[in-house]
Protein backbone atom coordinates (compact mmCIF):
# COMPACT_ATOMS: atom_id res chain seq x y z
CA UNK A 1 0.00 0.00 0.00
CA UNK A 2 1.13 3.31 -0.51
CA UNK A 3 1.02 5.69 2.51
CA UNK A 4 2.36 9.10 3.47
CA UNK A 5 2.49 10.88 6.62
CA UNK A 6 1.07 14.10 7.65
CA UNK A 7 2.23 15.11 11.06
CA UNK A 8 0.40 12.39 13.21
CA UNK A 9 -1.88 11.32 10.90
CA UNK A 10 -0.80 7.88 8.48
CA UNK A 11 -3.06 8.71 5.53
CA UNK A 12 -3.29 5.50 2.88
CA UNK A 13 -3.62 6.91 -0.94
CA UNK A 14 -5.36 3.68 -2.29
CA UNK A 15 -7.66 3.72 0.87
CA UNK A 16 -8.24 7.92 -0.29
CA UNK A 17 -8.49 6.40 -4.65
CA UNK A 18 -10.80 3.38 -3.60
CA UNK A 19 -13.16 6.31 -1.95
CA UNK A 20 -13.33 8.58 -4.43
CA UNK A 21 -14.02 6.17 -7.32
CA UNK A 22 -17.01 4.55 -5.36
CA UNK A 23 -18.27 8.16 -5.11
CA UNK A 24 -18.13 8.89 -8.53
CA UNK A 25 -19.38 5.66 -9.89
CA UNK A 26 -22.59 6.31 -7.26
CA UNK A 27 -23.17 9.99 -9.15
CA UNK A 28 -22.54 8.29 -12.78
CA UNK A 29 -25.30 5.77 -11.71
CA UNK A 30 -27.60 8.22 -10.49
CA UNK A 31 -27.09 8.60 -6.45
CA UNK A 32 -27.27 12.39 -5.56
CA UNK A 33 -24.81 14.19 -3.92
CA UNK A 34 -26.49 14.42 -0.45
CA UNK A 35 -27.08 10.23 -1.17
CA UNK A 36 -23.64 9.44 -1.90
CA UNK A 37 -22.33 11.68 1.33
CA UNK A 38 -24.56 9.78 3.75
CA UNK A 39 -23.01 6.69 2.02
CA UNK A 40 -19.38 7.82 2.75
CA UNK A 41 -20.10 9.73 5.83
CA UNK A 42 -18.85 13.07 4.76
CA UNK A 43 -21.03 16.21 4.08
CA UNK A 44 -22.29 16.77 0.93
CA UNK A 45 -20.51 20.16 -0.09
CA UNK A 46 -17.38 17.18 0.05
CA UNK A 47 -18.85 15.69 -2.77
CA UNK A 48 -19.64 18.72 -4.83
CA UNK A 49 -15.80 19.94 -4.22
CA UNK A 50 -14.31 16.57 -5.20
CA UNK A 51 -16.23 16.89 -8.66
CA UNK A 52 -15.04 20.42 -8.78
CA UNK A 53 -11.82 19.64 -8.61
CA UNK A 54 -11.94 17.00 -11.36
CA UNK A 55 -14.10 18.97 -13.65
CA UNK A 56 -12.77 19.55 -17.43
CA UNK A 57 -15.68 21.13 -18.39
CA UNK A 58 -19.39 22.12 -18.16
CA UNK A 59 -22.01 21.15 -20.34
CA UNK A 60 -23.60 19.16 -22.96
CA UNK A 61 -22.00 15.85 -24.25
CA UNK A 62 -20.21 16.67 -27.36
CA UNK A 63 -18.94 14.10 -30.30
CA UNK A 64 -16.27 14.44 -32.41
CA UNK A 65 -16.46 12.18 -35.95
CA UNK A 66 -14.51 12.65 -39.20
CA UNK A 67 -12.57 11.55 -42.04
CA UNK A 68 -10.06 11.02 -43.70
CA UNK A 69 -7.85 13.07 -41.57
CA UNK A 70 -4.19 12.88 -41.92
CA UNK A 71 -3.52 14.19 -38.04
CA UNK A 72 -5.89 11.95 -36.65
CA UNK A 73 -3.40 11.70 -33.03
CA UNK A 74 -3.09 15.19 -33.19
CA UNK A 75 -6.94 15.93 -33.37
CA UNK A 76 -7.91 12.95 -30.72
CA UNK A 77 -4.92 14.66 -28.12
CA UNK A 78 -7.08 17.85 -28.58
CA UNK A 79 -10.50 16.10 -28.16
CA UNK A 80 -9.14 14.43 -24.45
CA UNK A 81 -7.94 17.96 -23.64
CA UNK A 82 -10.59 19.50 -24.01
CA UNK A 83 -12.93 16.56 -22.44
CA UNK A 84 -14.91 15.22 -25.61
CA UNK A 85 -16.87 12.23 -24.77
CA UNK A 86 -16.90 10.28 -27.88
CA UNK A 87 -14.22 10.75 -30.32
CA UNK A 88 -14.60 8.18 -34.03
CA UNK A 89 -11.56 9.56 -36.53
CA UNK A 90 -10.66 7.93 -39.54
CA UNK A 91 -7.37 8.18 -41.56
CA UNK A 92 -7.89 7.12 -45.40
CA UNK A 93 -6.22 3.92 -44.47
CA UNK A 94 -8.62 3.26 -41.96
CA UNK A 95 -12.02 4.62 -43.64
CA UNK A 96 -10.92 2.22 -46.99
CA UNK A 97 -10.05 -1.14 -44.99
CA UNK A 98 -13.44 -0.64 -43.05
CA UNK A 99 -15.10 -0.24 -46.43
CA UNK A 100 -13.21 -3.14 -48.15
CA UNK A 101 -12.83 -5.29 -45.35
CA UNK A 102 -16.81 -5.37 -44.49
CA UNK A 103 -19.40 -7.01 -46.14
CA UNK A 104 -22.03 -4.36 -47.21
CA UNK A 105 -24.63 -5.50 -44.02
CA UNK A 106 -21.81 -5.05 -42.06
CA UNK A 107 -20.48 -1.41 -43.53
CA UNK A 108 -24.38 -0.11 -42.97
CA UNK A 109 -24.74 -1.52 -39.19
CA UNK A 110 -21.32 0.01 -38.64
CA UNK A 111 -22.91 3.51 -39.95
CA UNK A 112 -26.00 3.06 -38.45
CA UNK A 113 -24.07 2.24 -35.07
CA UNK A 114 -22.52 5.40 -35.30
CA UNK A 115 -25.51 7.67 -36.45
CA UNK A 116 -27.57 6.38 -33.43
CA UNK A 117 -24.09 6.77 -31.23
CA UNK A 118 -23.82 10.33 -32.38
CA UNK A 119 -27.42 11.05 -31.75
CA UNK A 120 -26.98 10.70 -28.27
CA UNK A 121 -24.64 13.64 -28.02
CA UNK A 122 -25.71 17.16 -27.64
CA UNK A 123 -22.98 18.38 -29.75
CA UNK A 124 -21.55 16.94 -32.41
CA UNK A 125 -18.18 18.23 -34.28
CA UNK A 126 -18.02 16.65 -38.19
CA UNK A 127 -15.09 16.44 -40.38
CA UNK A 128 -15.95 15.38 -43.66
CA UNK A 129 -16.90 16.04 -47.38
CA UNK A 130 -19.45 18.59 -48.26
CA UNK A 131 -21.52 15.55 -49.00
CA UNK A 132 -20.78 13.91 -45.71
CA UNK A 133 -21.56 16.87 -44.30
CA UNK A 134 -25.12 17.34 -45.30
CA UNK A 135 -25.93 13.52 -44.99
CA UNK A 136 -24.87 14.15 -41.47
CA UNK A 137 -26.85 17.26 -40.52
CA UNK A 138 -29.94 15.59 -42.66
CA UNK A 139 -29.45 12.36 -39.66
CA UNK A 140 -28.74 14.41 -36.64
CA UNK A 141 -31.22 16.46 -34.19
CA UNK A 142 -28.84 18.71 -32.31
CA UNK A 143 -26.30 20.73 -33.10
CA UNK A 144 -23.92 20.07 -35.99
CA UNK A 145 -20.93 21.73 -36.17
CA UNK A 146 -19.07 21.31 -39.52
CA UNK A 147 -15.28 21.26 -40.75
CA UNK A 148 -15.63 21.15 -44.17
CA UNK A 149 -12.48 19.52 -46.19
CA UNK A 150 -13.80 19.95 -49.92
CA UNK A 151 -15.79 18.65 -52.26
CA UNK A 152 -17.00 14.51 -52.42
CA UNK A 153 -15.13 12.44 -53.43
CA UNK A 154 -12.14 13.18 -51.40
CA UNK A 155 -9.05 10.85 -52.01
CA UNK A 156 -6.09 10.59 -49.56
CA UNK A 157 -5.74 11.93 -45.73
CA UNK A 158 -6.57 15.74 -45.57
CA UNK A 159 -4.60 17.89 -43.08
CA UNK A 160 -7.18 19.72 -40.48
CA UNK A 161 -5.82 22.92 -38.91
CA UNK A 162 -5.64 22.12 -34.86
CA UNK A 163 -5.82 25.49 -34.21
CA UNK A 164 -9.95 25.37 -35.78
CA UNK A 165 -10.66 22.73 -33.34
CA UNK A 166 -8.85 23.87 -30.73
CA UNK A 167 -11.15 27.06 -31.15
CA UNK A 168 -14.62 25.11 -31.56
CA UNK A 169 -13.99 23.35 -28.33
CA UNK A 170 -13.32 26.93 -26.52
CA UNK A 171 -16.68 28.21 -27.89
CA UNK A 172 -18.61 25.03 -26.79
CA UNK A 173 -16.62 25.21 -23.16
CA UNK A 174 -17.56 28.92 -22.98
CA UNK A 175 -21.08 29.33 -24.30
Amino acid sequence: MDFIRIGEKLISREKLRHLIDKALEKRVAGASQQEVANMLGVDRSFVSRLETLGEIRKGGKIALIGFPVGNKEELTQIATEYGVDYCYLLTDEERWRLANESSGKDLINEIMRIVAFARTYDTVIFIGSNMRIRFAEALTDKQLIPIDLGPSPIQGDRYVDPNLLRNILHNIQNN
